[in-house]
């Protein structure tokens, strides 16, 4: 056998520093989330503001948080699940979903800071490019950064739905208008029809009427739920229209009443020092009974 060359020597593993744990499972862009975090000096002890966008299979997560040493701090949180109550019944993960949630956010926060009077936001949703701006003689426009996590920033992700939810609520975010649904890359233009359209859902009504009319077995696959939930393609832009207005009127999060859990134990309670007395005199009772028993017998 030739010589093999050892390409790391024990001074390589000797001198070796593990990356950070959230960076090794595949969690946390640490070169993002340095640049999101970090305040300047001049702020002092400033939070620095982030809207953090996350997506799982069945649920949208929407949260404004700011970052200390002993971790994040969450100020107020929005959840797709919670669209229920808003009248929306199925597609908790879709663009519109993703409006409603950002919406609801930036609306319940403002709630909490009392600035929802004074912060409104586009009431009149047209998909068009919209910046809140402070009011002089009234407390400055609530600012934050988007914090998208992994996500592709690609042109009409819906992590840009819930930027978007969130603006027009009355949250000061920077942003463009080149990653909403309707911009082309080619003309540089965009097109607030076809983002609006997103907003409101009319594109997924579109498909279900496209699927009507070419398969209609892959439409009941497709759309399962929205048929057992009686959500036809007519009614999809009126929801979401219904919702924006219901979630304007009363953003603010209902906690659940605590159910009265009665535990069962399997093990007798400890007992106190005069039960364990008494316990002890009954027994000495009873023995001394049994003995007088047994002697007249």
């Amino acid at each position: 056998m030739g010589f093999v060359k050892v390409v790391k020597s024990k001074a390589y593993f000797k001198r070796y520093q593990v990356k950070f744990r959230r960076r090794r499972e595949g969690k946390t862009d640490y070169f993002a989330r340095k640049r999101l975090v970090v305040q300047d000096k001049n702020k002092y002890n400033t939070p620095k503001y982030r809207m953090v966008v996350r997506f799982t299979n069945r649920d949208i997560i929407c949260q404004i948080a700011y970052a200390k040493i002993e971790g994040d701090i969450i100020v107020c949180a929005a959840y797709g699940h919670e669209l229920i109550k808003y009248g929306i019944k199925v597609g908790f993960t879709n663009y519109a979903a993703s409006y409603c949630t950002g919406l609801l956010l930036a609306r319940r926060l403002l709630n909490k800071f009392g600035l929802d009077k004074v912060y409104e936001g586009q009431v009149d949703v047209t998909g068009d490019e919209y910046n809140v701006e402070s009011i002089d003689g009234q407390p400055s426009a609530f600012t934050c950064y988007l914090d998208a996590g992994l996500a592709r920033t690609t042109t009409g992700n819906k992590v840009f739905g819930a930027l978007k939810g969130a603006v027009d609520g009355g949250l000061s975010i920077p942003h463009s208008t080149k990653r909403f649904p309707g911009y082309d890359c080619e003309s540089k233009e965009f097109n607030p029809e076809v983002h609006r359209k997103h907003i409101f859902g009319t594109n997924i009504a579109e498909y279900m009427r496209y699927l009507v009319d070419e398969d209609e077995d892959v439409y009941k696959k497709q759309f399962s739920q929205y048929i057992k939930n009686g959500v036809t393609a007519d009614m999809i832009e009126d929801l979401y229209k219904k919702a924006h207005a219901d979630i304007r009127e009363n953003p603010i999060h209902e906690k659940k009443p605590k159910k009265e859990v009665k535990k069962k134990r399997w093990n007798r309670p400890k007992m106190s020092l005069e039960q364990r007395k008494d316990r002890i005199a009954q027994k000495k009772a009873s023995f001394l009974r049994a003995q007088e028993q047994t002697a007249d017998s």
